[in-house]
């Protein structure tokens, strides 16, 4: 097996629901396409048509142990390509007369692209779910323009990728079951999420200087264009790293509107996102949703998310783009691995009804951790708080 930029790597300490699922996994590209979109770049009324990448990872008919090479992905530098390794088919048929499956849309950060979280893609496709990871426009390492497109469309990204995923046709049809459907996003991505789950930005967001006011219009807590954003469909998020808290983006009234379970993981030294007063204030203040914060110990920002550091970017200099990927105290393969069990516990729950899998969120002291080997849960810590509502 080639060892290259793998975005699949199983440590022997994994825990149980890391490892891959039944299904064999395809991939595909799409463009996908939002027609007349606010162009909040250019301001007034313009609009644009808002053109969005999007890497598919679906259940598959065809040979589970099949590598793929992910060509030409940029680097965090915006100007170094990589080829990353996994296991997939590209363009295989999806699994046949294997019913819907729930969809999980994955958002990657500012800037990133749609391999940021590829690991996510592959492992999940191999348990029974759709995972569409996007590419957001003006906010990739090679297409990073104003802030301000960030902070306006990453919620309406990722419910358009949502609804266009429950459109899909030809060989695709019948594949998504979107009515359930969950969001995996980091940082901006996980910002993102939680307002695609009912977090609408406070009043006051425009003033924190990161953007105009205007901004925000569309995603501003008990506006008719954010009760209009909702989307009935969407289940779960995963909130990795979220920014904004920090800054006052939301307020506690605002939180207050996420109904849906939510699962954050953070590194409890996120110098970006700030763990105590912005990762650890959402989740205290998301009062009306059952929630859980999974901690990595002294991890910084980085904690979960992104795929190993690719080896091109090891000799890009002090503070160059292996920075982006690694964290200073944990191995990312060991982050991932972590990350997905609980992803899958999560999302089996809450998008399949699995109930028996509420057994790895449920932690008692004293007690080994549910799929954790004896000692292999030295440095998390994962706190559940019950909605209030």
């Amino acid at each position: 097996m080639a060892q290259h930029n793998r975005i699949d790597s199983l440590r022997p300490d994994a825990p149980e629901l890391a490892e891959r699922g039944r299904h064999a996994v395809g991939v595909r590209t799409l463009e996908l396409v939002d027609r007349d979109r606010a162009d909040i770049l250019a301001g007034g009324d313009a609009t644009q048509d808002r053109v969005l990448t999007v890497e598919l990872w679906y259940p598959a008919d065809a040979d589970p142990a099949a590598e793929t090479t992910y060509e030409n992905v940029m680097l965090r530098d915006g100007v170094t390509r990589v080829n990353l390794t996994g296991r997939a088919t590209r363009d295989a048929a999806p699994a046949a007369a294997s019913g819907l499956y729930p969809l999980v849309v994955v958002s990657h950060g500012f800037p990133g692209n749609r391999f940021l979280l590829s690991h996510f893609g592959e492992n999940l496709a191999s348990k029974g779910y759709v995972v569409a990871a996007v590419d957001h426009f003006e906010s990739t390492y090679d297409n990073q323009l104003g802030f301000a497109s960030t902070l306006a469309n990453r919620a309406p990204d990722q419910l358009f990728v949502l609804d266009a995923m429950s459109r899909l046709d030809g060989e695709l049809a019948g594949l998504v079951d979107a009515d359930n459907s969950a969001i995996i996003g980091y940082s901006m991505g996980g910002y993102g999420a939680l307002i695609s789950a009912g977090a609408g930005t406070s009043a006051g967001a425009g003033e924190a200087g990161f953007a105009p006011p205007e901004t925000f219009a569309g995603i501003t807590a008990g506006s008719d264009a954010y009760t209009e954003l909702a989307d009935p469909r969407l289940k779960a998020v995963i909130a990795i790293g979220p920014w904004g808290r920090q800054n006052n983006l939301w307020d506690a009234d605002g939180l207050a509107g996420i109904e849906i379970p939510v699962l954050f993981m953070a590194g409890s030294r996120d110098e970006v996102s700030n763990y105590q007063a912005g990762i650890r204030l959402l989740f205290e203040e998301a009062v009306n949703a059952d929630r859980y914060l999974l901690t990595f110990a002294e991890a910084g920002h980085n904690a979960a998310a992104p795929i190993p550091a690719p080896a091109e970017s090891y000799g890009l200099g002090d503070g160059g783009p292996f920075e982006h990927y690694a964290d200073f105290v944990w191995a990312n393969e060991k982050m991932n691995n972590v990350a997905q069990h609980f992803a899958t516990a999560f999302l089996d729950l809450h998008l399949k009804g699995q109930v028996d899998s509420a057994r790895y969120l449920t932690i008692t002291e004293g007690q080994p951790w549910p799929g954790f080997g004896e000692r292999n849960a030295r440095g998390l810590t994962l706190e559940h708080l019950p909605a209030e509502k």
